[in-house]
């Protein structure tokens, strides 16, 4: 017999047995569900993870800062000499070699003056927001585009994120909210969400900054304006956005607000870049491709540098989350395993039922081997039903999922299950190698039938 002929039989012998057929292939259709299922929920939840840990987090940025390490060995008098001292130091110098390595894009400082600070509008408004001391004209090769404005790097001048702009509010609109929470909590806690993500016209704004020592002595900044105004970052939610508020200041002008923070007697004054020496505290490196950050590196750390990237972050998270998708997907196997015990019970069967069929085909010269495949290319067939109406059940699982989602208000694009083509595949496979493992049993016991035995018989 030819394949073609293999085939033909094993199908027509599948139509037949309608109700054997059906619940075989809704078994095997199960596993193959909760597969795909496994492998859609690890991805996706993985991607979402990767998109909001790379919102905050670019992979192929490398922050590098001083090595204190560097001057810890003393000379021969038991002090440091000057050279060690600054051997571990970040200057200009560096900066400007790390900009002219291999795989290196840009190379900037962003010093944050590491607290929030309260920023007021001339309407009243008011805001926090973390601020940033870099060169302003650096920020677009960071891959942050302009909503409004550009960056002008003079004095007084910064340049606010997406999330900056929102969650502004006056204190009658606090003080309104404040009152809201004792009377109706849920309509308040609604309305402050709300009132978080409203955006505030910040253009050309005058901004002031205010802030209060442990002391409880209060500074209010002079005016700095707002020249440029970022675009919220692609796949950044809104949600997400409110959570990076940054203000991008050039170097000049936070070491004119620092030096104002100390004329006005506040204690503590964070951050400090000595401007004068060319000395940062942190500088950020942007590679062309996160597949050559360890490199950069490598390259970094010659010059007595501590550098620190992100990749390690995203590798423990895929080591998590495979662990998480070889667990679901070994629920799966488990289900097709049981699933297969009904396919052996349902083809032992037909082999007992077809023992005439089996004893005229050996007659009319099928050998062995054409009898076990017509039974293990029956077993794969049932797989591949099964396999088919699985992916079929994974895609309305999902779109429940999703529908539930939505209805549930979540921000759109923030959390969606989809299902990537190799879980399909993967799914199919699985399902049509326990159909086959399965039909082997069965294969041998109709290729041992004895012909004559069988015509008689029957």
């Amino acid at each position: 017999m030819r394949a073609s002929d293999i085939a033909r039989l094993s199908w027509d012998q599948i139509m037949r047995r309608k109700v054997v057929t059906l619940l075989c292939a809704a078994g095997l259709s199960i596993g193959c569900a909760a597969i795909v299922l496994a492998i859609s929920l690890g991805e996706s939840t993985q991607q979402i993870v990767q998109n909001e840990l790379t919102s905050f987090f670019k992979m192929d940025e490398i922050t590098v800062r001083p090595d204190d390490g560097a001057a810890r060995r003393p000379g021969s008098d038991g002090l440091l000499s000057e050279e060690l001292q600054n051997k571990g130091l970040l200057t200009k110098q560096k900066v400007d070699i790390i900009r002219q390595l291999e795989h290196v894009h840009a190379a900037a400082p962003m010093q944050p003056l590491n607290s929030y600070m309260e920023m007021v509008l001339a309407d009243g408004k008011q805001g926090y927001a973390n601020i940033i001391s870099t060169d302003l004209d650096t920020l677009e090769l960071f891959e942050h585009k302009f909503q409004q404005g550009a960056p002008l790097d003079f004095t007084h001048s910064i340049v606010l994120s997406y999330g900056a702009t929102l969650g502004l509010m006056d204190e009658q609109k606090r003080e309104e909210l404040y009152a809201h929470m004792n009377s109706n909590p849920d309509e308040a806690q609604r309305q402050y969400e709300l009132a978080m993500k409203a955006p505030t016209t910040m253009y050309q704004q005058q901004v002031q900054f205010r802030m209060s020592d442990e002391t409880g002595k209060r500074f209010t900044s002079s005016a700095f304006r707002v020249v440029g105004v970022l675009k919220k970052p692609d796949g950044v939610t809104e949600s997400a956005a409110v959570g990076d508020k940054k203000i991008y200041m050039s170097l000049e002008s936070t070491k004119l607000l620092l030096e104002e923070m100390r004329a006005g007697g506040i204690r503590g004054v964070p951050g400090n870049p000595d401007q004068s020496a060319e000395r940062y505290e942190t500088v950020v490196v942007k590679v062309d491709n996160e597949l050559n950050v360890e490199k950069v590196e490598e390259m970094i750390k010659r010059l007595s540098l501590s550098t620190q990237s992100n990749l390690e972050q995203k590798e423990r998270l895929a080591e998590q989350f495979a662990v998480f998708k070889t667990i679901a997907m070994g629920a799966g196997v488990f289900i097709l395993i049981i699933a297969s015990i009904s396919i052996v019970v349902a083809m032992t069967m037909s082999t007992y039922q077809r023992r005439r069929q089996i004893g005229i085909m050996k007659v009319l010269g099928a050998n062995l081997a054409q009898i076990r495949n017509m039974f293990i290319v029956e077993a794969a067939l049932l797989g591949l039903l099964g396999g088919l109406l699985g992916v079929l059940f994974s895609y309305w699982i999902v779109w429940g999922i999703n529908a539930a989602i939505i209805r549930m208000n979540v921000d759109e694009g923030s959390f969606s299950i989809f299902i990537p083509f190799n879980g399909i595949l993967i799914g199919i496979a699985f399902a049509i190698m326990t159909g086959i493992i399965s039909g082997i049993y069965p294969a041998i016991s109709a290729s041992r039938t004895d012909a004559l035995t069988a015509i008689k018989r029957d």
